[in-house]
C-alpha cells in the first residue's frame, strides 16, 4: 500500500517536495504493495449539492471549535474504500480500528488495519500496523516483520495541520487550511450529519486532493466520514463507526508490537 493511502484518512497533507512525506509514502510503496486503500463510494462523484448556509457553517465550526478545546481522545472503527477511475472500480477495501489522542502540544494517531481486500466481501485477515507520533510515521508489517520509519523533518508541521482533519481539530484551523462550503444535511449511519466541502489553499495539496468532503456529527463534533478526490477522478472513502470520545486508551495501543527480530528501515531522500 501507498503509506499516504492510510495516513489519509487524517491527513491529507501532499505535495511536490523533492523530499516530502508524500514522496516518502510513495516509496514506502515498494515495501508495501499490498497495503494501499482509504475511501469513498462511487456515488459521491457528483458535483455537490448547492446549499451553502452561513448560519449553519458558523454553528458546525463554533461546534469543532468547542470539542478541539476540551479534546483528548478519539476512537473508532473504520472501513476505507480505495476507487480508481482507469478501471472504474474500487480496488481495495479495508477495516480496522483508529485512535487519537493529544499529548500536549500534539495528536497521535495509531491506525490497527485488521482485514484487507478487494471488496467488503473479500476481506481476510490482513494485519497492519501504522503509527503517528513526534513528527515520525511508522509503519509496521508483521507478515515482513518489518518497520519503514520516515522522519517528517521539515514537513512535520504540514502533516501534523492535518492530522486532526475532523478528528479534534478546530472549526477556525479548518478555515486556515481551506476554503469551506456548508452543504446541507446527511444521514450517515443514522446521524444526520452536516456536510462539509473543502478546497485546499495550498497549491500542493490541490495537485494531489483538490477536493475533500468531510460529514460531521453536530453533537460530537468529529467526523463520521471523509471523502477525498484526486484531480485524475480516483477518491477514497473512510466510513467511521462506534465513535467514542475522551474515554481513556491504553498507552499500549500507540506502540508497534513488534518482535525481537523486526527489522527497520528509513527511506531517505
Amino acid at each position: 500500500m501507498k503509506l499516504r493511502s492510510l495516513i489519509l484518512p487524517v491527513a491529507i497533507v501532499s505535495g511536490s517536495l523533492s523530499v516530502s512525506w508524500m514522496s516518502a509514502a510513495d516509496r514506502m510503496a515498494t515495501t508495501a504493495s499490498s497495503f494501499d486503500g482509504c475511501y469513498l463510494h462511487a456515488a459521491a462523484t457528483a458535483a455537490p449539492q448547492k446549499n451553502d448556509d452561513p448560519a449553519a457553517l458558523q454553528a458546525i465550526l463554533k461546534k469543532m471549535d468547542a470539542v478541539s478545546a476540551s479534546f483528548r481522545t478519539t476512537q473508532a472503527e473504520f472501513e476505507w474504500d480505495n476507487y480508481q477511475k482507469v478501471i472504474d472500480e474500487v480496488v481495495d477495501v479495508q477495516t480496522g480500528n483508529i485512535y487519537y489522542r493529544r499529548a500536549g502540544k500534539e495528536i497521535e494517531m495509531a491506525a490497527d488495519v485488521k482485514k484487507a481486500g478487494t471488496s467488503a466481501s473479500a476481506l481476510k485477515p490482513e494485519p497492519k500496523y501504522v503509527l503517528f507520533s513526534k513528527g515520525k510515521i511508522r509503519m509496521y508489517q508483521p507478515k515482513t516483520d518489518q518497520v519503514t520509519i520516515y522522519d517528517l523533518g521539515k514537513d512535520r508541521s504540514d502533516l501534523e495541520s492535518y492530522v486532526v482533519l475532523g478528528f479534534g481539530g478546530s472549526g477556525q484551523d479548518l478555515l486556515k487550511a481551506f476554503d469551506v462550503k456548508y452543504q446541507g444535511t446527511e444521514t450517515i449511519n443514522g446521524v444526520a450529519a452536516a456536510k462539509l466541502e473543502l478546497t485546499p489553499k495550498s497549491e500542493r495539496v490541490r495537485k494531489n486532493y483538490n477536493r475533500m468532503i468531510l460529514w460531521i456529527d453536530p453533537d460530537k463534533g468529529i467526523s463520521v466520514q471523509q471523502e477525498f478526490f484526486t484531480p485524475q477522478g480516483d477518491y477514497r472513502l473512510c466510513k467511521y463507526s462506534g465513535i467514542k470520545v475522551n474515554e481513556k486508551i491504553d498507552n499500549d495501543v500507540f506502540k508497534l508490537k513488534t518482535t525481537n527480530k523486526t527489522q527497520t528501515i528509513s527511506p531517505h531522500g
